[in-house]
């Protein structure tokens, strides 16, 4: 069945549902105003929380003072609170009668990169990452989402003759390297902490107008799988390229001959995208190193698409070396994770409750996104989920990129810059209305 058909079916389940009696039987306007009051008077504890985070990223896996600060909020709000769940993840339970368990995620790594906004609490730190010294930014927006993360906690406390069940807030590590997801299942979070959650949500700050929210049932994210290849030569002097094997000319024609896979091998309709994102070899100009090392990406929706690509990568790594009379390279291209599913019912529920809330800044997105997210691994576990988009830019800007035909800086650019307070309150509000919209004590 596809992605319309099912939607359209959970869309006339809910109107059948609406006849019988309501499905969000909860006062949507009243609710907003309460959670709204709540999110103004935290708001100068989550900006600081932002910009604090903002300041001193930590990259994957090394995540231990971010951890210990949200650790340390939802102690302090009266939630439960393990630390050092699949390494350095957070869990933090809050109990308030029967009801559904419900997991609420944000991640907690930022990436290996500089940050170039100028902003007064921009990032310069640095770590270690790979063998070598990197800066640090929180360019993925994570830190926003921890804002958002307290604050929705919160909001949901106050709110709590509103709702019955338990709260998961997790606090995920290695979102941006992969792997943190998977790790906290591995470490028990689904049989350790109360059972398989009922439903399972998230939300993802992007390049659209800071408070608008976007949602789609079905795919919502690609599928991404991490590519690392080492081409091996021979080196010699600069000067006598014919002594070599050249690793750094390999490297390059592979960059290139890869596209054909991408343009020739797969259906010109269906998403698929190789990008090669570093490049290491060599240690100085005169030099033909003996070995070069790419890393990269592979991302698309479609598991035939996933198949043709990353099989094409193997041929034409091996046919570049081959050509060039060298060893066979070392492949390492691994299915990464799954694109994030959002369940077609609890989509269309909370569409209902978004749309109320926030009139014309919410809307349908009308395709997937082409980035990638582990979330997806609490969903395939069974867990109907929920992952929403909220803009984050400043509309004017965004304006006035448009007007002379520039992107604006996106998730992941050294320039994107999040409007806070707009942004914040939005997905506060967002996700306490997610939550109740699935434990509200009056809700069929």
């Amino acid at each position: 069945m596809n992605v319309r058909n099912t939607r359209a079916i959970a869309l006339a389940s809910i109107g059948l549902a609406v006849m019988a009696g309501p499905v969000h039987a909860f006062d949507v306007a009243a609710v907003k105003g309460d959670i709204v009051r709540e999110v103004d008077a935290d708001y100068p504890r989550m900006d600081a929380l932002y910009k604090d985070i903002h300041a001193h990223p930590e990259l994957s896996f090394q995540e231990i003072q971010t951890a210990a600060k949200l650790a340390q909020i939802m102690r302090g709000l009266g939630f439960t609170v393990t630390e050092g769940v699949g390494g350095t993840g957070v869990v933090a339970l809050y109990k308030n009668g029967p009801g559904p368990l419900v997991l609420v995620r944000t991640e907690l790594d930022a990436l290996p990169m500089r940050e170039r906004t100028g902003l007064p609490y921009s990032s310069e730190a640095k770590a270690q990452w790979k063998g070598g010294e990197t800066y640090v930014a929180h360019s993925c927006g994570h830190d926003s989402h921890m804002a958002i993360w307290t604050g929705a906690a919160k909001a949901l406390l106050a709110l709590k003759s509103r709702w019955h069940g338990t709260l998961m807030f997790i606090g995920q590590p290695a979102e941006e390297a992969g792997g943190g997801a998977s790790a906290m299942l591995a470490d028990g979070l689904y049989t350790r902490f109360g059972g398989k959650p009922d439903y399972a949500l998230a939300l993802h700050v992007g390049p659209g107008p800071a408070g608008e929210v976007t949602y789609r049932a079905g795919p919502i994210t690609s599928n991404v799988d991490p590519m690392e290849i080492v081409f091996n030569g021979r080196g010699a002097h600069g000067s006598m390229p014919n002594m070599s094997i050249d690793p750094v000319m390999m490297a390059a024609r592979f960059v290139v001959d890869v596209q054909s896979v991408v343009s020739r091998e797969k259906d010109p309709m269906a998403f698929g995208v190789v990008t090669v994102g570093a490049i290491q070899a060599g240690s100085a100009g005169n030099i033909i190193p003996d070995s070069a090392l790419l890393r990269g990406t592979v991302r698309s929706y479609d598991d035939d698409v996933r198949r043709r690509l990353l099989d094409g990568i193997r041929r034409t790594a091996n046919g570049v070396a081959a050509m060039a009379g060298a060893p066979a390279p070392a492949i390492t291209v691994e299915r990464g994770g799954h694109s994030v599913i959002n369940d077609a019912v609890l989509e269309a529920r909370t569409a209902v409750v978004l749309k109320a809330a926030f009139g014309d800044r919410a809307h349908e997105e009308p395709r997937p996104w082409t980035a990638s997210e582990d979330f997806s691994a609490f969903v395939d576990a069974g867990v109907p989920g929920m992952f929403l988009s909220l803009g984050a830019l400043d509309p004017a800007k965004i304006a006035a990129a448009k007007g002379v035909g520039e992107p604006v800086p996106s998730n992941h650019s050294p320039l994107f810059a999040p409007l806070p307070e707009p942004t914040i309150k939005a997905g506060v509000l967002a996700m306490t209305l997610m939550v109740l919209n699935v434990m509200s004590a009056t809700s069929s």
